[in-house]
């Protein structure tokens, strides 16, 4: 297998050790190296070794369309070439970023007419927390700036994403968060459900949380509810059915906003172009990034829905935040190619009538009952297979992740791309894969779920 780099990979950790990586213990990176990936292909991913690896992540769950898709590289060359850049400041666009903010008003819920164009979900997130606040105060109600989020959820990694993150290991290096942000339990019925308490009770349960958090700072001081349809770094969390009806039902009787992060679900992860779609959820700013342009540049684009567009029309006279790369035309023209890719191949449809169902069914008749696991869950192409000691006791081994980091590892070997979030192996795949690439990444899954078993349970 040849490769699209003229150094090796001794070469490349070397150079490497200049190079801070996010999220990562750079001490134990620098003493064992980084694998380098160098190509990418379909639905695979190869390494300067040689080694194939199915992609069982969609990169960093973007990209949809999966690897070597020359139509997009040709519209990020064709923008360039006509114009690399221009910024959207001072009264000035440019046809990319308008024509794609028609597209998304077009594929969005109802109610989602305006679009803000970032570089990442954490810039998304950011600008939701603010548009939010300002418009509270655009209404006379600047006291209204309470925002209510979860624990393990994941809202990005700048100063308010990890604010409004649930992640208690981002909160401890931030040595003081955004203020008036509180956190409530998660919808994650597998650890939290009391016993004998069903998924439906427990749905509306965690929902009532947060309805307990508006009671208890008052709901005149809470400006917002925000959430992801499906909790996903924090380890592929889905709710019960009962759990978002009670939410819009909560938010709408107490005046909250409600933020939606579909910066993973969104553009067809869960078999609709949005998760609110997937779950009937009526939000008013959704934030997305990743899959827009299956991650061939980098882009975000928050959803703003009529209520808070209207008053910031209205009433809010010029709005004081922005960045240089908002709705950058390169990235825009990308984005603009992807969605076509994505409606031209039907893949939105496929995952919903067919991949997303396959996928869920192979979990269940292949994985479920393997020693090693305590429950298999999925919406669309997102997945996780939870790692247990005892199956009937849900005990876990200690210290925590053992299991997912040996699970990982093995898969890896056996040439499937995984992730492990603590005692989950979670799997978010591009949307191009088959039936075929889904019984082949049962294949992996198990091979290293077994060599897992053989070395916990010697």
């Amino acid at each position: 297998m040849t490769t699209n780099t003229k150094y090796s990979r001794a070469q490349l950790q070397q150079a490497d050790t200049h190079h801070l990586h996010p999220f990562t213990d750079h001490k134990e990176l620098r003493a064992n190296g980084a694998r380098m990936i160098v190509r990418g292909e379909g639905p695979y991913i190869y390494d300067t070794e040689g080694l194939e690896l199915l992609d069982g992540m969609a990169g960093l769950w973007c990209v949809n369309v999966g690897y070597g898709r020359k139509e997009l590289a040709d519209a990020a060359a064709r923008q360039m070439e006509e114009l690399p850049f221009y910024n959207s400041f001072f009264r000035c666009s440019t046809p990319a970023p308008v024509m794609l903010a028609a597209k998304l008003a077009e594929i969005a819920p109802e109610n989602m007419n305006q679009v803000f164009f970032g570089t990442s979900g954490s810039e998304a997130n950011d600008t939701a927390l603010r548009l939010v606040r300002h418009f509270w105060a655009l209404e006379g109600k600047p006291e209204k700036n309470i925002v209510i989020a979860r624990n393990s959820g994941y809202h990005g990694s700048t100063i308010a994403g990890a604010s409004l993150s649930g992640m208690t290991d981002m909160h401890n290096q931030l040595n003081g968060a955004v203020p008036n942000i509180v956190h409530v339990i998660p919808p994650y019925a597998f650890e939290l459900a009391e016993p004998g308490e069903s998924d439906h009770d427990f749905g509306l349960r965690a929902a009532r949380a947060v309805e307990g958090a508006i009671l208890a700072a008052g709901a005149d001081k809470v400006a917002a509810f925000i959430g992801e349809p499906i909790l996903g770094a924090g380890g592929v969390k889905i709710p019960p059915a009962s759990y978002w009806p009670e939410i819009q039902r909560i938010c709408t009787k107490y005046d909250v906003l409600l933020m939606l992060d579909e910066v993973i679900t969104g553009y067809g992860r869960t078999g609709n172009w949005f998760a609110a779609q997937t779950f009937g959820i009526e939000a008013d700013t959704i934030t997305t990034a990743k899959a827009l342009t299956s991650g061939y540049q980098p882009l975000s684009a928050l959803l703003v829905g009529d209520r808070i567009a209207n008053t910031l029309v209205e009433k809010g006279g010029e709005f004081f935040h922005g960045y240089t790369y908002s709705a950058h035309p390169v990235c825009c023209a990308v984005a603009l190619k992807n969605l076509e890719i994505i409606e031209r191949e039907g893949l939105i449809g496929r995952v919903r009538e067919e991949t997303g169902p396959y996928l869920a069914q192979m979990l269940q008749e292949r994985i479920a009952g393997h020693p090693l696991v305590g429950e298999v869950r999925s919406v669309g192409l997102m997945a996780a297979v939870e790692l247990v000691k005892n199956k009937t006791t849900r005990e876990r081994y200690m210290p925590s992740g053992t299991a997912g980091t040996k699970v990982r590892d093995h898969a890896i070997a056996n040439g499937l791309m995984v992730r492990a979030v603590g005692s989950s192996i979670i799997m978010a795949p591009p949307l191009i894969w088959e039936r075929a690439t889904i019984d082949l990444a049962g294949d992996r899954l198990l091979k290293a779920l077994d060599s897992a078993l053989a070395e916990l349970r010697p």
